[in-house]
């Protein structure tokens, strides 16, 4: 399966460091925040889409779960996982 990537990085307050990418069907977005790091991955195949999240603290893992959903996702469901993760994020960073 080639993927090609296209990073995206989207600046954001707070010294977020966000980068997006694209992965064949599906997207990776890394956020960082000093030592803490935030990273989602949804993978998409004609059968199946899966969600991996990870959050770690420097090299402790904090949250490392991940959901199939038995359909793919669209394109849209995507974009709007993923655009939910970074709000999510930035808002549990301001509250740290």
């Amino acid at each position: 399966m080639g993927l090609f990537t296209y990073p995206s990085t989207v600046s954001a307050s707070d010294d977020l460091h966000i980068e997006i990418t694209k992965k064949g069907l599906g997207k990776e977005v890394v956020i960082t925040k000093g030592a803490r790091e935030w990273f989602m991955l949804i993978e998409v195949t004609p059968e199946n889409s899966v969600i991996l999240r990870q959050e770690k603290d420097r090299e402790t893992y904090l949250v490392d779960e991940s959901e199939t959903h038995d359909r793919p996702m669209t394109t849209g469901e995507v974009d709007a996982a993923i655009t939910d993760y970074v709000n999510s994020v930035k808002t549990r960073a301001k509250k740290e």
